[in-house]
C-alpha cells in the first residue's frame, strides 16, 4: 500500500525572491550619525507584515548586513507569524503591544537598529509621501505623530542651539494646534 504525500496546512515561508513586483515605498536618512526618533520611513502596501518585509529587509541589508531580527507594533499588523525566511536567513518577528505606535525596528546581526516611521497603508499619497520625506531628512527630530499628522511642513521646525561649541537640534513649535 502506497500512502499519499503529506501536505501541509501552514503556508509556505515567505521568501525575497517572490517580492518587488512594484517598487518599494522607502526613504532612509543619509547613512550617517543622526538624532531623532525615526532612521527614514516605509510606507508598505498592506498590513500582512509577512508579505510586505522580504522586500524592505532585502534592500535593507545593503547598509545593514544579515537581519535576523524585526521588532514591530502588534496593533499595526494582523496576525504575523513568528519568523520569515528571507534570502534563506531565518528573520524573527517580535510583536510588542509597548513598542511606540507608526513604528518598526530593523535589527542586524551586529546589533545596529534601524528605526522606520511606518505610514499607514491606507494613508493618501500626498500625506504618504510629504512623511516619508521629512522623515529621511538628516536634521529631522520630529515625533512619529508630527511626521503622520503634517505638523512638520506647518507647525514645526528642528532649530539648532548653539551651547559651549556644540550645536543641538531643538524642536520649536509655530502656530497653534
Amino acid at each position: 500500500m502506497t500512502s499519499a504525500p503529506h501536505l501541509s496546512m501552514a503556508p509556505p515561508a515567505v521568501t525575497a525572491t517572490e517580492q518587488l513586483r512594484t517598487p518599494l515605498r522607502l526613504r532612509l536618512r543619509p547613512n550617517a550619525l543622526s538624532t531623532g526618533h525615526v532612521d527614514g520611513a516605509w510606507w508598505p502596501r498592506s498590513r500582512d507584515l509577512a508579505a510586505e518585509l522580504p522586500a524592505l529587509l532585502t534592500v535593507l541589508a545593503v547598509r545593514l548586513g544579515e537581519i535576523p531580527r524585526v521588532s514591530y507594533n502588534l496593533t499595526e499588523w494582523d496576525t504575523a507569524p513568528r519568523q520569515i525566511a528571507v534570502r534563506g536567513v531565518r528573520v524573527r518577528l517580535s510583536g510588542f503591544w509597548s513598542r511606540p505606535a507608526h513604528t518598526v525596528d530593523v535589527i542586524a546581526g551586529d546589533r545596529r537598529r534601524l528605526t522606520l516611521l511606518l505610514v499607514p497603508p491606507d494613508t493618501e499619497p500626498s500625506a504618504a509621501h510629504h512623511s516619508m520625506m521629512c522623515a529621511a531628512q538628516r536634521e529631522n527630530a520630529d515625533t512619529t505623530e508630527a511626521l503622520l499628522h503634517g505638523a512638520v511642513a506647518s507647525e514645526s521646525t528642528v532649530d539648532f542651539v548653539e551651547t559651549g561649541g556644540t550645536r543641538i537640534p531643538e524642536q520649536t513649535f509655530r502656530g497653534a494646534r
